[in-house]
């Protein structure tokens, strides 16, 4: 039986990812941070299937034990301060955390496990004000915020492990991927599941930022499979991970409004306050490499999210609105 640890198995990705490894047979470990308060929401399912343990990538030293008593055979770094809004009121705590994260489970792997295989989620935002469209592995990297700052370092201290000490570290570069577990303070929950409660009188508006961005948004069940292939390729790489489609804020917000049966435009606010200091304006991948040489391609559509997403949220506000 193959060991797999994952950080971050608490997140969106990490929930999925864990579902994934167990249906194909692994021993799965979980890493979470020791707080007041665990957030075990995503995984409640899973808990009696996998073994959840205590680390932080702040901290060196629990990292090394982590490695030196499981011995995995595959690692997964998903953890991260991973909101990009957050990343400009938290710069610091985000270069920690996300990129000297990285640097630390790869150095644990060094020293106590070398021929274990190491995936880092790298991010499409590292592409930043890219100088082409779409992004591929090639496109030079402009990040654009502390936390896609933070990423580049991650990206490309995985790479110097790997060529430096013979390694094998991967990075899934992925667009953006989305799910009914996306936490709220995403832009794209953060729209469905307004519109969902304001279908069910819940809430009266919805107030956002930018809605000209344009985004290449993928299924995040679809996504946590390329990053298994990655690793069990030959030979490591890098891949960008996308839909090869793009599609403004505005257009997801007019998909799930049609979902609710609601007209946006009544609804809908832009507020300068929630602009950043600066944005993105376009993301748009091509993955044809990922294609290729993993065989993989996403399965879920656009507007298959969208209407996945809102029906969720229906439900949840179901809920809220007549307490069990």
């Amino acid at each position: 039986m193959r060991k797999a640890l994952i950080t971050g198995i608490t997140g969106q990705d990490g929930s999925y990812l864990a579902e994934l490894l167990l249906e194909k047979g692994y021993k799965v470990y979980g890493v979470a941070r020791r707080t007041s308060h665990y957030a075990f929401e995503r995984i409640a399912h899973l808990l009696d299937r996998i073994e959840m343990t205590q680390a932080d990538l702040l901290d060196q030293g629990s990292i090394d034990d982590l490695i030196r008593t499981i011995k995995p055979d595959e690692v997964y770094n998903l953890a991260a301060q991973s909101f990009v809004a957050a990343s400009w009121s938290q710069p610091i705590l985000t270069g920690e955390v996300t990129g000297l994260g990285a640097t630390r489970v790869l150095e644990s792997i060094r020293r106590h496990k070398p021929d274990t295989r190491f995936y880092q989620a790298s991010s499409s935002e590292m592409f930043g004000k890219a100088g082409e469209v779409p992004q591929r592995e090639t496109t030079p990297f402009f990040p654009r915020s502390p936390y896609a700052v933070a990423k580049v370092y991650a990206h490309y201290i995985t790479i110097n492990y790997r060529e430096s000490y013979g390694l094998f570290a991967v990075s899934g570069i992925l667009f953006n991927h989305e799910s009914p577990r996306r936490g709220l303070e995403f832009v794209t929950r953060k729209v469905t599941h307004a519109a969902a409660r304001i279908k069910l009188g819940l809430q009266p508006k919805l107030e956002l930022g930018d809605m000209d961005a344009k985004r290449d948004w993928g299924f995040a069940g679809d996504y946590v499979d390329a990053m298994w292939r990655m690793l069990q390729q030959p030979k490591p790489d890098n891949f960008v991970i996308a839909t090869g489609e793009t599609y403004s804020v505005r257009q997801w917000v007019q998909a799930a409004f049609a979902a609710a049966d609601l007209d946006w435009k009544k609804y809908v606010r832009q507020d300068p306050k929630l602009m950043r200091p600066a944005d993105v304006p376009i993301l748009h991948g091509d993955c044809s490499r990922a294609k290729k040489a993993l065989k993989w391609k996403p399965k879920v559509t656009f507007a298959g999210l969208v209407d996945m997403m809102v029906k969720s949220d229906l439900a949840l506000a179901a809920r809220e609105k007549v307490p069990a």
